[in-house]
């Protein structure tokens, strides 16, 4: 992850302070400073109110007060993935804490680089089981990156140096820092913020093994049927301008992980759709026959190859690019694993390409693109279009795509079918503008998200897509848009089901619907008033149109559309738990 310059400036800046005797509160927030923080989303409690007090006598941080800290890491957790920068979220000790968990996972299962600072008891009684402690370092070992106890004020600095260091460089993630409420308070010699750390045991790997990009360029070369997929990582690490050359050089198929949309322009011919569990019948397929695979940031998970003695059935070669080692081979043995920054890889591999002034196999080529196109012309994603009676929720994706398609606009998407749907209808053509929980699929996300982004992005127009019982979980997040004017637009897909649940008690359960339904929803529109918001009803196909045009003119309002849907639709494609990806149901008539 790259620093910017002003952030270099900032941080240069800062570490030519004179000494300064300053309680630890005050340090916390000059270092901060230093990074470049422009926001902090988060809420006070006993533990960190010496830092909100340091927060309250300066102006060039602005602190975002959320209704719940979940929001505060989720919200964080947006502007990170919009922006590239590094989220920060504060919380309190106790309770502060258990409630951000959630966004801490949410965070590290996606490789999110974040800072969490986090209030703890005094360090006299930590151990026992004082008012509002809980065991921060240890609740979340398993879902940081890494974590920080500062027991004395005089590390504090040299701390929140490693902290950021750590979650923007090798593979992102979020980095806590517990702070005892005395080290808040007590004061010692601040000359400045460091210019740089050293941790011995951190040291990660960002150029690639050039004996190892050079077979990987033979074996893509040498290819009769060659597939480029791509996850996460090519966008945390920047690589999109990189990846889209070697796709124009080598006119190879493309594919995305969920993570990965964007990174390649969903418009080309060359893309081939999502991959996995929710993937396009083409692009599963040339996953499964390719001879020469190229992954570059991606970690082959269980939704994206499905069963992996399936997938192992089919020989192949592949070729794996991650700055992560231990995400090689992990699931899927690989023949030609290169270790380092997807970046800095592919310049590489672009340069020995231009090199070698070699072109791949033109005549197996057009036989592979032929074979595709005839994978392609199943029209996996058909659905009833005519349809004038019910709300098909990928009309209201294909409609707001058409609408938007040439303007500046992120999308969020909360978990569940409508997910899928955006994912599959919603046609990326650019980076970071693809906003949702991959990894751990975490409900609750979409409006926090989009909180977040229109704080970084205020010019922008952030679309929320979210379902009847997603949006409940951090609906609260309504009155944070209105006290800090981030005018969002909700859609929500109101089926009146969880629907992704329902779907598989349809399929897997015999129609045995056990608690999907949703018996006493609330009156969205009315609910979205009373935050001071505008509300819309839409329940017709023809309205949905008039009603999107209508949410967009409210340029300065937060709008919350209350799309109802069909009830009864299924999202298609769908490869079952334990299949393989090329064993698809492509409709209800393959039930």
């Amino acid at each position: 992850m790259k620093i910017s310059q002003p952030e270099l400036a900032s941080a240069a800046a800062a570490s030519q302070t004179p000494a300064e005797e300053l309680m630890g509160a005050d340090i916390l927030v000059r270092c901060l400073q230093a990074e470049g923080v422009e926001y902090i989303w988060g809420y006070p409690g006993g533990a960190v109110l010496y830092i909100y007090d340091a927060l309250y006598k300066q102006d060039s941080i602005q602190h975002v007060l959320v209704r719940h800290e979940q929001a505060a890491v989720h919200a964080a957790d947006g502007y990170a993935r919009a922006t590239g920068k590094v989220g920060v979220a504060l919380v309190t000790s106790g309770p502060g804490v258990t409630n951000a968990v959630t966004g801490i996972a949410t965070a590290y299962m996606d490789s999110i680089p974040m800072v969490i600072i986090t209030g703890q008891v005094p360090t006299h009684a930590i151990g026992q089981d004082a008012f509002q402690e809980c065991d921060t370092v240890g609740i979340t070992r398993p879902i940081v990156k890494h974590n920080f106890l500062v027991k004395d004020v005089r590390e504090l600095a040299v701390t929140i140096k490693k902290a950021f260091h750590i979650a923007r460089t090798g593979r992102p993630g979020p980095v806590v820092v517990d702070i005892p409420k005395d080290v808040s308070f007590k004061k010692t010699t601040f000359t400045g913020y460091p210019e740089s750390v050293t941790m011995r045991s951190y040291n990660p790997v960002r150029k690639g093994h050039g004996g190892q990009i050079r077979k990987a360029l033979q074996l893509l070369l040498s290819a009769k049927r060659p597939y480029i997929y791509t996850g996460g990582g090519v966008i945390l690490g920047d690589a999109v301008a990189e990846l889209r050359e070697l796709v124009d050089l080598l006119h190879y198929p493309v594919t995305n992980t969920l993570m990965g949309l964007g990174a390649f322009p969903a418009t080309d011919r060359r893309f081939l759709g999502m991959l996995g569990m929710h993937g396009t019948y083409e692009a599963n397929n040339a996953m499964q026959h390719c001879d020469v695979l190229l992954a570059v940031g991606a970690r082959f998970d269980d939704r994206v190859i499905g069963n992996p003695r399936h997938f192992a059935q089919v020989e192949r070669k592949i070729i794996h690019i991650d700055i992560d080692p231990s995400s090689i081979s992990k699931r899927v043995k690989v023949d030609v694993p290169i270790v380092g920054d997807v970046k800095e890889v592919l310049t590489e591999l672009l340069a020995m390409l231009r090199e070698a002034g070699r072109k791949p196999d033109e005549r197996a080529l057009a036989d592979w693109w032929a074979t595709i196109e005839g994978w392609r012309a199943r029209d996996c994603l058909r659905y009833d279009r005519d349809n004038t009676e019910v709300i098909k929720p990928q009309f209201v994706i294909e409609t707001l795509w058409n609408m938007t398609k040439d303007d500046d606009v992120y999308i969020t998407s909360d978990v569940g079918q409508h997910q899928m749907w955006a994912a599959q209808f919603y046609k990326f053509d650019r980076p970071r503008r693809w906003i949702n929980s991959g990894g751990l699929g975490t409900m609750g996300v979409g409006i926090p998200y989009a909180m977040g982004i229109k704080m970084a992005r205020p010019q922008s127009e952030v679309f929320c897509i979210t379902g009847e019982g997603s949006v409940q979980m951090c609906i609260q997040e309504l009155s944070t848009c209105l006290q800090y004017n981030t005018p969002i637009k909700v859609l929500s897909l109101n089926n009146r089901y969880l629907g992704m649940v329902r779907q598989w008690q349809e399929i897997e359960y015999s129609g045995r619907y056990s608690h999907s339904y949703m018996d006493a929803l609330p009156n969205f529109v009315k609910l979205a008033e009373a935050y001071g918001h505008v509300g819309m009803l839409v329940e017709r196909p023809q309205d949905v149109e008039p009603a999107l045009r209508e949410a967009r003119k409210l340029k300065d309002r937060t709008v919350f559309i209350d799309f109802r849907t069909d009830p009864t639709e299924n999202v298609w494609p769908m490869v079952q738990a334990g299949k393989g990806i090329t064993e698809m149901l492509l409709g209800s008539e393959d039930l």
